[in-house]
């Protein structure tokens, strides 16, 4: 509507069911939602330019929790509970599944060099995949008291090796996790600072994380209203 493009707004889609979580594709012209309350359609994707959305996991299995897209292929990643499937979007099939082992999964992100794989669950534990191992964790950190509410790297991983993840229990755990190219030698993960600077409301702490594209700053926002900056 005219009113809609005099505040800015280019595009509107009415969804079905409420969303959860948006993801975006490198190239910007693909996004994902996750609507877990639309059983066979939760898992959608938009086409921007073709105005075009598709539900291609209509017969996924478990309730979808989040989904990404992996950085340099077309492949698409979706996670229920308990599971993390890969699936390739060009041949339209599975390419492989991985069990993290967590209760209830509540976040991932791909690493920029799209071989390994941050997982955080609202039972604690932060699991680090290396895709080319297994199916199972190649590593499992339990540093935090309450859920794991997001998980992320930095975007320039190769500047900056950083991940972190954001916790209800109000803090941020920074990690060092470098990756080699060489595939006989595995990710070096050293956990480095904790912030503290949300308050706990409701129960709920920070709920979400996201690095600078190309500083080390992390931005985090949390249940008590407030977005910080952290340098």
């Amino acid at each position: 509507s005219q009113r809609l493009q005099d505040q800015g707004v280019l595009l509107a889609c009415t969804m079905r069911s409420t969303i959860k979580v948006i993801n975006w594709h490198r190239r910007g012209d693909y996004l994902s939602t996750v609507s877990p309350a639309a059983t066979s359609t939760a898992v959608a994707i938009h086409t921007l330019t073709k105005h075009l959305t598709q539900h291609p996991f209509r017969r996924l299995k478990g309730i979808a929790q989040t989904c990404s897209f992996h950085p340099t292929k077309p492949l698409f990643f979706v996670a229920t509970r308990q599971s993390i499937r890969l699936y390739d979007l060009q041949q339209q099939k599975l390419d492989k599944e991985l069990k993290p082992g967590a209760r209830w999964i509540s976040s991932i992100d791909v690493h920029p060099g799209g071989d390994n794989l941050l997982v955080g669950s609202y039972d604690r534990r932060l699991l680090w995949h290396d895709m080319d191992l297994a199916a199972t964790p190649y590593k499992t950190l339990r540093y935090h008291q309450k859920a794991i509410r997001s998980v992320r790297y930095h975007p320039n991983s190769g500047q900056y090796p950083l991940f972190a993840d954001a916790s209800d229990d109000g803090s941020l755990q920074i990690f060092h996790g470098k990756v080699v190219g060489d595939s006989l030698e595995n990710a070096l993960i050293v956990p480095l600072k904790v912030l503290k600077g949300h308050k706990v409301t409701g129960e709920l702490g920070v709920l979400d994380v996201e690095w600078h594209p190309r500083e080390p700053w992390l931005v985090s926002a949390g249940a008590d209203g407030t977005i910080r900056l952290w340098c």
